[in-house]
């Protein structure tokens, strides 16, 4: 399928933030829309995409499940490819598609053609199968990449990340009470999910200048 991509921000952003949706959710998702606005407000070119099978769905009744993650990795290459950008480019994602730029990161760092990796609540494990980590890769990562995570996400808590062997290039961004779609309970931890994502477009800004050459 052809890439098409969703844009937010500005047209003359200094750096273009490229970023996958999760395994369940299309790249226009409530999760993902707020995301990428509250990145474009921080300053940033936004593209979003779709791997195929979930472009698929948009004109076909059938919920076809997603193939193993790496084998989505030729798509994303293909979708930078096709973004076809000259400026500095940073790759990410929501979940598994932050898990897909994850795998592709290193060897695009290498070669120059990305500056840095996000991901936004990323699936260290499945949920309620702590010992089935996707974290192998991420203990040698040279990308520079920061993480955003909520405290309490079932993909992988504060806590059990605390334990795990990550590469030093990797830094991560705790959200208090945020679960996978980094939101808050406003009544627990007094932070709403406006506060959060302000954070995050705050914190990318500043580790983007501090990435970006």
């Amino acid at each position: 399928m052809t890439t098409r991509f969703l844009f937010d921000g500005p047209e003359d952003a200094g750096t273009t933030i490229l970023l996958a949706h999760g395994a369940g959710g299309a790249m226009d998702s409530v999760s993902m829309t707020a995301s990428a606005k509250a990145l474009a407000e921080a300053g940033f070119r936004v593209a979003r995409f779709e791997f195929d099978y979930m472009a698929a769905r948009r004109i076909s009744a059938s919920r076809k499940p997603p193939p193993r993650a790496d084998r989505l990795n030729p798509e994303y290459i293909a979708a930078i490819d096709a973004l076809n950008l000259k400026g500095p480019l940073i790759i990410g994602g929501k979940s598994m598609g932050g898990r897909v730029a994850s795998m592709v990161a290193d060897e695009l760092y290498a070669s120059r053609r990305i500056a840095g990796l996000l991901c936004l609540g990323y699936p260290f494990h499945p949920p309620e199968k702590p010992k089935q980590l996707r974290t192998e890769h991420l203990a040698e990562l040279e990308t520079p990449t920061l993480i955003v995570q909520g405290t309490r996400d079932v993909f992988g808590s504060r806590e059990e990340v605390s334990s795990y062997a990550l590469s030093k290039a990797i830094e991560i961004l705790w959200l208090e009470d945020g679960d996978h779609d980094l939101k808050p309970r406003k009544s627990i931890s007094g932070f709403s999910a406006a506060d959060h994502l302000k954070t995050v477009g705050e914190a990318v800004s500043s580790w983007a200048d501090r990435i970006v050459r």
